[in-house]
């Protein structure tokens, strides 16, 4: 939940949920029979008196965090893509490229030659040529027009009608879905990706670098993909592999296209200088935009924290806080608005934000000193535990969903608002990101013994993964490998 989130919340005076756990619900099961569909505005009104290019950066900001500032890797990136525009079939085209504060896998480019790489996806890659393969990649849809055809198109389609369903209609939820869908919706096309990958493939090698990292990085990215569905049911931001699928069919292309160029093993790889730029990077989540530990969350910035029923798991977007159990059987959304000082929070509950409340079964009462207040709601298929907490100033909304509402789940719900508190100074204090460290392998470390030090969950999965280390492999004494800590 990201203070972008708050800003806009307070500006606007109010911002409606979409659908109780909108995306959460819109992801596990469609739309909801009976409810109508946001009604999306074309674009957002700040963002209607932009040029164009610049409209698109400022929306890819608002949807992934905005840049990350980290000189060392703006060097390392940049000397990546000047050595790629010196050895491609367009050296007068010029490069802008943004590092985004995103835990997400994904680079895009835009027709101008904008290209964007999330701080996600330089964690996962191993070595500059796994780095040099995503923006040569990236740089060969722009040479090859693709950026500006998919842009033509988008253009033409509408770009969303049924995205997520709603019980009420508010622009700027609609204006941050619609970022978010532009991005995920504009997709290249099967052709295109084939084209770019072997352009890409190409205009690395020319550059000097291992052609195989196209390769290592797409299976690297299908492991993850892999472990992020164990992991998290919710709905993730757009991630590369959304818009540039690691079918074997493409891996099977980009080997064959390195073969064209060099044997394996050739070719500027520059593993140890890759990841020593990597030391301290942030992983995951950002503290400031709030972060989940497990089944909590904490926003150290907004200065509170609430823990989820058994068994969910959390998601913290851009718009809201996410949570699903059992295939999304469950599922819960907080997000934060604003409303005038002298409006009760029981004239809140029925003042048309959400459809379908029982008067009956509204209640206030205080949680853990905040005054607060919750009822019941019904559609066709879902039965919502609602409540609304008054806190600094704002209101914080959560709305428990359950495909059969019983004595136990309302329990459970009632159990995780009654975590919902101030954190503490030291907790504030404590609060700190996790953090990519690169450790040296010393005599006698073992893939598990390394995992241990890691500190968060599928430890042993994610240092494999991370590292390109397949289940089976040893560690040498002497390499140098990538941990998460905090």
């Amino acid at each position: 939940m990201g203070t972008k989130l708050c800003q806009m919340a307070r500006a606007a005076g109010f911002m409606p949920v979409a659908a109780a756990v909108v995306l959460v619900l819109a992801g596990c099961s469609g739309l909801i029979p009976g409810s109508r569909p946001i009604q999306l505005p074309e674009l957002p009104r700040q963002a209607d008196t932009l040029p164009g290019a610049q409209r698109e950066h400022q929306r890819i900001l608002t949807v992934y965090g905005g840049a990350y500032n980290d000189p060392k890797l703006e060097a390392l990136i940049s000397r990546t893509v000047d050595r790629l525009v010196a050895a491609s079939e367009r050296p007068d085209l010029t490069y802008r490229v943004t590092l985004l504060n995103s835990p997400a896998i994904n680079a895009f480019a835009l027709p101008g030659g904008q290209l964007y790489v999330t701080r996600g996806l330089i964690a996962l890659a191993n070595d500059t040529s796994e780095l040099a393969s995503v923006l040569s990649h990236e740089m060969s849809h722009v040479i090859a027009r693709h950026a500006a055809i998919r842009e033509d198109q988008a253009r033409q389609a509408a770009i969303v009608s049924r995205v997520v369903t709603d019980v009420l209609s508010d622009p700027e939820t609609g204006a941050l879905a619609l970022a978010k869908s532009k991005i995920a919706l504009a997709s290249f096309s099967r052709s295109q990706e084939f084209e770019a990958d072997a352009l890409g493939v190409g205009l690395a090698a020319r550059a000097g670098y291992d052609p195989y990292g196209a390769v290592r990085f797409l299976r690297a990215m299908g492991r993850n993909a892999e472990l992020k569905a164990r992991s998290k049911p919710t709905p993730q931001l757009p991630d590369f592999l959304s818009s540039h699928p690691a079918t074997p069919e493409r891996v099977l292309n980009a080997q064959t296209s390195a073969r064209r160029y060099l044997a394996p093993g050739a070719g500027e790889r520059e593993h140890e200088t890759y990841v020593a730029s990597l030391d301290g990077l942030v992983y995951g989540e950002d503290p400031s935009e709030g972060f989940v530990r497990g089944r909590r969350f904490l926003h150290p910035k907004l200065g509170f924290t609430f823990t989820a029923p058994e068994g969910f798991s959390l998601d913290n977007t851009a718009q809201a806080v996410l949570g699903a159990k059992d295939g999304g059987s469950q599922a819960l959304r907080l997000d934060i608005v604003r409303i005038p000082a002298d409006q009760s929070l029981t004239d809140y509950l029925l003042s048309g934000w959400i459809e379908n409340v029982d008067r009956g079964s509204i209640d206030e009462h205080p949680i853990n000193g905040l005054a607060s207040a919750t009822a019941t709601a019904q559609s066709d298929d879902w039965a919502f535990r609602l409540y609304v907490v008054r806190f600094g100033g704002d209101i914080y909304r959560f709305i428990f969903a359950a495909k059969h509402r019983t004595p136990a789940t309302d329990l459970a719900f009632r159990y995780a608002i009654g975590t919902f508190r101030r954190m503490t100074l030291s907790e504030i204090d404590r609060a700190k990101p996790l953090r990519l460290r690169i450790v040296t392998v010393r005599p006698g470390d073992t893939v598990e013994k390394l995992a241990a030090r890691m500190m968060i969950d599928r430890p042993l999965e994610r240092l494999r993964v991370l590292n390109g280390i397949d289940v089976g492999d040893r560690v040498k004494a002497g390499n140098q490998i990538k941990i998460v800590v905090e």
